[in-house]
């Protein structure tokens, strides 16, 4: 039992996932305990669920300001823009250092959410009327490695 309280506290993801799938055996089993072992395993396992759902949250913020920064000649929003990467990039360090085991997934989720983000961010400069069509093919192709998402990078500033 030891194992799993310092599991718990050292990975949340991992030990929802180890806790899920204990009671998914139990209610196979035949256990007698009156409990309802599906919808129980259910809740914990939604548990996990929703640290990864925060983790790609925060990294399709991350590109979205990313590309905005990147792209938009605005000089106003930037601070703002840097702001919400910097925010993101905490949020990121505070749940993998929660749960350890969302490292693993960090590049996938990247690859996996960069397409919204991007269209996000189109979305933003056209309504700041920053994009045309040619301008939005070009924006749409950007890609961000794991490491200029979860590190110290941000694009160059405009010239101006």
């Amino acid at each position: 039992m030891g194992d799993l309280k310092q599991l718990y506290d050292e990975d949340i993801v991992a030990w929802s996932e180890h806790q899920a799938e204990s009671l998914r055996a139990a209610g196979r089993s035949g256990s007698n305990l009156n409990l309802d072992w599906e919808n129980l395993a259910e809740e914990i396992d939604d548990l996990g669920k929703s640290y990864r759902a925060s983790l790609k949250s925060h990294i399709r913020r991350i590109v979205q300001h990313l590309v905005k920064l990147q792209y938009s000649p605005a000089v106003d929003p930037r601070h703002g823009w840097r702001r919400t990467v910097m925010l993101a990039r905490f949020e990121i360090e505070d749940l993998l250092e929660q749960s350890p085991s969302l490292r693993r997934t960090v590049g996938q989720v990247v690859e996996s959410v960069t397409k919204s983000g991007v269209e996000l961010a189109v979305a933003d400069l056209a309504e700041r009327e920053e994009v045309f069509a040619m301008g939005a093919r070009i924006v749409r192709r950007v890609t961000y490695t794991e490491e200029q998402i979860l590190g110290d990078w941000f694009p160059p500033e405009p010239q101006g």
